[in-house]
């Protein structure tokens, strides 16, 4: 019997709801929800294959145990079993830092990879965190951190009121937006158009974004950071900076102009290669428009100057008095933020409280470089010992993070390694347990993560849209009962972990003079909590400590998870507002505009202006179908334009000797790979683009989709040695490549 199910669709950022069809248990079709207050409909090609994805084949339905060498499928109590004498042994052995916890990207994309990692990584104790932002968004976060005290207050475009919007490094027309959360991105930048805004894209490609654009600047690939330091040179040279309302919370203002000096337009423009007259033409035109906000993301993150371009892009929102205003750029207030502190001093952000041991990387936000996990592994030092087991959440590291041959060995050295992930994969393959989730309509979905990131505020809960199959076990069940196998506590009931979380939460909440439910008993606080099951029953805390929130019955209009459940469709709660002061967390209790770090890397920038790069430089590229290396074992997201192709401008092509559609190799400091030229003027000269998430070749997995097209590994062209030191990303973009003919041997 055919039904209809509403599902928050998790397979990218833009968060769009979904209703689903479903037959005899299985979704048969999806389409956009019309009345989702956030997305109203809209749906990507993603959305439209949700029931492909769910139903894959391929997907683990058993855990799987490392016997005799061989995988073979086990019992849940086998497997958990396993982990607990595997990681207890390692821990107990060598230390707590010798179990490296690896996350990767679909854990924000999930209620579990939210509620869960964070409480296994207090039980371990190990700073040994690897995760997918540092060969993303980590530049992001540490400029964030540095500027307004708290690494995870982004401010976000205000695309649905700006007049003038200026991406960099960014495609939203086939990313769907990133650290930016908004559905139907591409509908959006229609809609700015049509009001008369203006629209500029700063990318060496000619994507579908920059097809849309307005203006379209095609900079030299790595120098986002000279080319945003110029603009804001222009601002301070022809006294065009208005900060307006912000001035009172600004410190560093003074500073910035000598600190900026040397970044004219005219000393920059041969290393951007952009013309001088265009760079002051961009800074003109940004502090002409009403309002006006400038984006940026991994195109500008993933290089060498990654974090100096982060800090510039929310210079210049500052600078033109565009930040924390309507039209500009502005902080997300998340139904289940905490409990909003009134405006002064913080602790502020601190980087490097710990190295990673061998190339003694600092930590950024707790985390240490991914581009060091192979050496971690592998390496002997005198300052502890090695990483010797590994715990990896929905993570593929062996195909996102440079040089995954190392890593791939590495791996395979471990005394033990357990994976949460429905696929055998790359990395997967090599663990000596495997517990794989349910596909996602059995499972629960609230943004946790890009609700702090949206460009509307909202709140949207979707409970699963299909039951557990037998012998399927929740996702949040699975972390559960990792956290106890884990941390010593095997065989204690999995609802244990979120009562204590939710005793701790509560127990801080009454102590906390801010809080509404100050003063008052956490037991009959927790007795108050709704929901079927503990994850919704954290759920619900949250909502009711938030900002939105009941305050436990303070607020008799607030939000609490039933009144969540009575809109199926979302909760609309209005525009992005100023928050500042409010947001602010750092020491002085204002945006630090030159904190000491980013003073320290600026003549490394300066060096900048005189490096230029011999040669052709690499660039990723996205797939609208595709979300990194998940997604290439559905048939209905691969095919067409969705392949594993090197684009070459055609002045390069025939200097080179290459035509199109041949093979060529590509060869990197991390390696070689050979993949066919894709001929074509949309990359600029000098550049050549493979798409990240490829290289499904390796023996052991099991996507049989993937493997049959599998593509090469963009990553094993890079050796790990390249990372922005202030954030520890890895440096992805604008690095030196060797292209020639395939030729016989």
């Amino acid at each position: 019997m055919s039904r209809t199910a509403l599902r928050i669709c998790p397979l990218c950022e833009a968060t769009c709801g979904l209703t689903l069809t479903i037959d005899d248990g299985r979704v048969t079709g999806a389409r956009g929800d019309r009345d989702d207050v956030f997305s109203k409909g809209f749906i990507c090609p993603k959305g439209a294959a949700f029931g492909a994805v769910d139903s894959d084949p391929d997907r683990l339905r058993t855990p799987l145990v490392r016997v005799d060498g061989e995988l073979r499928e086990a019992t849940w109590e086998e497997a958990f079993d396993a982990v607990a004498a595997g990681i207890r042994t390692v821990a107990e052995r060598y230390g707590p830092d010798s179990v490296g916890v690896v996350l990767g990207n679909p854990n924000v994309h999930t209620v579990a990879g939210a509620l869960y990692p964070p409480v296994l990584l207090a039980g371990l104790g190990t700073r040994s965190l690897f995760t997918a932002s540092t060969v993303d968004q980590m530049p992001k976060h540490v400029s964030s951190g540095l500027l307004f005290g708290d690494a995870n207050a982004i401010p976000v475009p205000d695309l649905d009121r700006t007049d003038h919007l200026l991406l960099i490094g960014a495609n939203p027309l086939e990313s769907n937006g990133s650290l930016c959360t908004a559905p139907d991105f591409p509908g959006r930048l229609r809609a700015l158009k049509a009001r008369g805004g203006t629209l500029t894209v700063i990318d060496p490609r000619r994507t579908r974004t920059a097809r849309l654009a307005d203006r379209h600047v095609a900079v030299r690939p790595g120098t986002d950071a000279l080319l945003l330091a110029a603009m804001a040179h222009v601002l301070f040279d022809e006294g065009l900076t208005g900060p307006g309302d912000l001035a009172p919370h600004l410190d560093g203002l003074g500073e910035l102009p000598a600190a900026l000096a040397d970044f004219t337009p005219e000393a920059v423009a041969d290393a951007c290669d952009v013309d001088a007259a265009v760079i002051r033409t961009l800074a003109r035109e940004l502090a002409a428009a009403p309002t006006a906000a400038v984006y940026g993301r991994i195109g500008s993150c993933t290089v060498p100057h990654g974090t100096l371009a982060s800090w510039l892009v929310d210079v210049l929102n500052i600078l033109t008095g565009n930040l924390d205003r309507p039209g500009g750029a502005l902080f997300p207030q998340a139904a289940t933020d905490k409990t909003p502190r009134p405006a002064g001093p913080g602790r502020g952000f601190a980087l490097g409280r710990w190295h990673s041991r061998v190339r003694r990387h600092p930590e950024a936000k707790g985390e240490l470089p991914i581009s060091a996990l192979a050496e971690e592994i592998d390496t002997a030092t005198d300052e502890g010992a090695p990483i010797r087991a590994v715990i990896a959440v929905a993570a593929n590291p062996v195909l996102s993070a440079p040089d995954g041959d190392r890593l791939d060995k590495a791996l395979g050295s471990l005394d033990f390694m357990v994976s949460v992930d429905p696929y055998l994969n790359e990395t997967s393959r090599h663990a000596h347990v495997v517990l794989p989730p349910p596909p996602p309509a059995q499972s629960p979905h609230h943004d946790f993560a890009f609700n702090t990131l949206a460009v509307r505020n909202q709140v949207r809960y979707t409970r699963p849209a299909v039951p557990l199959e037998p012998g399927r076990m929740a996702e949040t069940e699975i972390l559960a009962r990792l956290v106890l196998a884990a941390t010593g506590m095997h065989g204690a009931d999995p609802a244990a972990v979120d009562a204590m979380v939710i005793d701790r939460t509560l127990g801080k909440a009454v102590e906390d003079p801010h809080s509404p439910v100050h003063g008052r008993d956490p037991k009959g606080l927790a007795g108050l909590l709704t929901g079927e099951n503990g994850p919704e029953r954290r759920l619900d805390m949250m909502l009711r400590l938030g900002p939105y929130g009941d305050g436990f019955g303070a607020d008799p209009d607030g939000l609490t998870l039933e009144k969540l459940l009575a809109h199926p469709h979302g909760i609309d709660l209005g525009p992005l507002r100023p928050r500042l002061p409010q947001r602010l967390r750092t020491r002085s209790g204002k945006v630090e505009l030159l904190p000491e770090p980013i003073a320290a890397d600026l003549p490394r920038l300066r060096a900048a202006l005189d490096e230029r790069p011999g040669g052709l430089v690499l660039v990723g590229r996205r797939h609208l179908r595709s979300n990194n290396s998940w997604l290439h074992n559905v048939p209905a997201l691969t095919g067409g334009s969705n392949r594993c192709t090197l684009h070459l401008h055609p002045e390069d092509a025939e200097r080179l000797g290459v035509r199109d559609g041949e093979p060529v190799r590509v060869k990197g400091a991390g390696g070689e790979v050979t993949a066919p030229a894709e001929v074509t003027d949309a990359v600029r000269r000098g550049v050549v683009s493979l798409p990240h998430g490829w290289g499904h070749d390796r023996p052991g997995t099991r996507m049989r989709h993937a493997a049959a097209d599998p593509g090469v590994n963009v990553n094993q062209l890079l050796d790990g040695g390249l990372l922005d030191p202030l954030s520890g990303n890895a440096v992805l973009n604008g690095v030196p490549v060797e292209v020639a003919p395939l030729t016989a041997p």
